[in-house]
């Protein structure tokens, strides 16, 4: 370690900042204005280094790279309007995890687009014309490009300050922020105020891309690795300041310079790599930042919004009708190995997976929709369920049966530690907070090699002789979930089910009349967290093991998908979503190449014409047939 080097680093870390302050600042932006979570806010991050890459190919020498720079921001910008008028115009009064379900498809949509456009190798770009060399600081080469993006940044926002404060359109803006009910009351037109947000906050981000593409190869990973910093910045900044967005930018990429720059070290006789904390750092910052000041460093807490959107139905139990039509297919499923006599078929595999999918989403349905605690990082119960049953028996030489026990409680361990947190936060903060502990947990896992297996994970986690033989694992997978599901929706019509849902729709009412309104969300974490665990554990023995990737953001956003698939407002919902995107999952990977478009494109379809979900269109449907009918003949 050297002074030079450290300040190498810190200038490093300066430039990184520039890059990650456009990406976020045009994500706050939009929240800021439209409340809409935008998950596809990456892609067009990534859209614009691919555009800069393209327009630099196929027009020089004629133009260079400095005429790049303004098209691909303009096309992305181009782009987030048409995004914006034909898709998102049409579920801003509907629900955020709808409109987070239609930005995730639209995330797919634009990766196999990408797919197909440039192909899936990494396209390293040009130089930037007179920025080829490097100056000497302290003894040592800085790259001449990177002093010019250390200076990007404050000259955006000294732009965007002067936007927002000396123009009409920048009061509108504040003023939207602010209230944006009023504003619309006020006379404003919303629509297109919304549109010029869109395109001004997609702007920035293709720019950012553009702005990367000497430093860094255009590569179709680049817009999930950006959104999740985007999100901890414009979080950790405060939502909607873009002051906080740029200190927050500064904040993360200068920890992480310091981070390679510390390398390893020796504390009290114990090797420490703080580079490995590069994975992870910004989470932590945000962990810390959510407990401490939950609005963040420059935000303010969110005004309620005056259109409150439809409200919740009550949950109700299912018919008679209802519980003879589910009691029929679990006798299908019972006798379809008898009945196919073929107990290791494929269908068989593919419906073990289902139901473990099934259960993982019914414990996130839990606290999601009764609950209304929305979760980024639910698939942490899950992988920490996965990993606990996969230790103790490797480690431990325990039985499959005491793995089934030990793992979930793993898992409702981690979930006691996170939701005493979780539960003091709400809306898009404890999202966050999820979504930061998720990703501590992944990096955990990802990094401890000498007791996880690291990146290889966990394997050889097999069944016991007696449950693999012929159909006796899918037969033990379909009782653990459909006696979790049951457990969960009996739990629902309990005490402590109905006292979650006075908590979700009236905090305060709730507390006036007697009612822990923490203590029965850290309840309900707790037990969806078990649950999580449990469905982790039979999807270690499942699988033969089990890998870090049991623990993504992916596989949090794969859950979040089943449940809004099916339908957040009915019970059957996330076992309707479940099946629904495992099969469409599988049925589409296997027959096109693209199936990440074709799932966008059907999710998207779904999600304009029956935002209440496959279940819950089903059941509106049902209502309607049933008020039609004669009256003789419906009784």
């Amino acid at each position: 370690m050297s002074a030079s080097g450290l300040l190498a680093q810190l200038l490093n870390g300066l430039a990184s900042a520039s890059a990650l302050f456009l990406v976020s600042v045009g994500l706050s932006l939009i929240f800021g204005v439209t409340r809409t979570i935008n998950f596809a806010h990456g892609s067009f991050y990534m859209l614009g280094a691919f555009i800069a890459y393209s327009s630099v190919d196929q027009l020089s020498p004629h133009i260079g790279f400095w005429p790049a720079l303004v098209l691909a921001p303009l096309f992305c910008g181009l782009l987030g309007a048409i995004t914006e008028m034909a898709l998102l115009r049409r579920i801003y009064k509907a629900p955020e995890l709808f409109q987070l379900l239609a930005t995730f498809a639209l995330v797919l949509v634009i990766k196999d687009a990408a797919l197909w456009l440039w192909g899936p190798e990494e396209l390293f770009g040009p130089r930037a014309a007179g920025l080829e060399g490097s100056v000497e600081i302290l003894g040592r080469q800085f790259p001449t490009y990177d002093l010019f993006l250390i200076a990007v940044g404050p000259c955006v926002l000294l732009g965007l300050t002067l936007l927002l404060t000396k123009t009409r359109f920048g009061t509108l803006v504040r003023a939207a922020t602010q209230d944006r009910e009023m504003v619309g009351a006020l006379g404003v037109n919303q629509a297109w105020l919304f549109t010029a947000v869109f395109a001004l906050g997609t702007l920035l981000a293709g720019l950012g891309g553009a702005l990367q593409l000497p430093r860094e190869p255009a590569s179709l990973e680049a817009d999930m690795l950006t959104i999740g910093a985007a999100f901890v910045v414009v979080v950790v900044g405060g939502m909607g300041s873009i002051p906080g967005a740029f200190i927050a930018a500064l904040l993360v990429a200068e920890l992480k310079a310091i981070c390679i720059w510390l390398g390893v070290q020796d504390i009290g006789g114990v090797e420490v790599s703080f580079s490995k904390l590069t994975l992870v750092v910004e989470f932590l910052v945000m962990a810390v930042v959510l407990v401490w000041r939950p609005w963040g460093l420059l935000g303010k807490p969110q005004s309620l919004s005056r259109n409150g959107g439809e409200p919740e139905r009550p949950l109700q139990p299912s018919g008679r009708a209802a519980t003879a039509a589910w009691m029929a297919l679990l006798a299908a499923l019972v006798l379809l190995p008898l009945l196919s006599g073929d107990a290791d078929s494929y269908s068989t595999v593919l419906l073990t997976d289902i139901f473990i999918s099934a259960l993982f989403a019914a414990s996130l349905h839990f606290i999601l929709g009764p609950g209304g605690m929305h979760s980024f990082g639910h698939a942490a119960y899950f992988g920490l369920g996965a990993y606990g049953a996969a230790l103790v028996v490797r480690n431990l030489d325990l039985s499959m049966p005491a793995a089934l026990l030990l793992g979930p409680l793993v898992a409702a361990a981690g979930a006691l530690l996170y939701g005493w947190f979780c539960v003091r936060l709400s809306g898009v903060y404890l999202t966050m907070l999820t979504l930061a502990f998720a990703q501590i947990s992944w990096a955990i896992v990802f990094q401890w090699d000498d007791f996880t297996g690291g990146s290889n994970g966990v394997t050889g986690v097999w069944p016991p002789e007696w449950a693999s033989n012929g159909a006796a694992f899918y037969w033990l997978a379909l009782a653990v979930c459909v006696l979790g599901i049951w457990l969960l929706r009996r739990v629902l019509f309990s005490p402590l089910g109905y006292a979650l849902r006075a908590a979700r729709d009236s905090a305060l009412r709730a507390d006036a009349i007697g009612i822990d309104v923490r203590r029965v969300q850290w309840a309900a974490f707790v037990i969806a967290g078990l649950f999580a665990g449990l469905a982790g554990a039979l999807f270690a023995f499942s699988k033969g093991g089990v890998a870090p990737d049991a623990l993504s953001v992916t596989k949090s956003v794969d859950g979040l998908v089943m449940v809004l698939l099916g339908g957040v407002q009915t019970l059957a919902g996330p076992v309707v979503g479940a099946a629904a995107f495992t099969w469409l999952h599988d049925t589409v990977a296997r027959n096109t190449e693209y199936w990440r478009a074709l799932l966008g494109a059907i999710m998207l379809i779904l999600v304009l014409l029956a935002p209440q979900g496959i279940a819950g269109y089903a059941q509106l449907l049902w209502s309607k047939l049933r008020l039609t009918r004669p009256r003789g003949e419906a009784s």
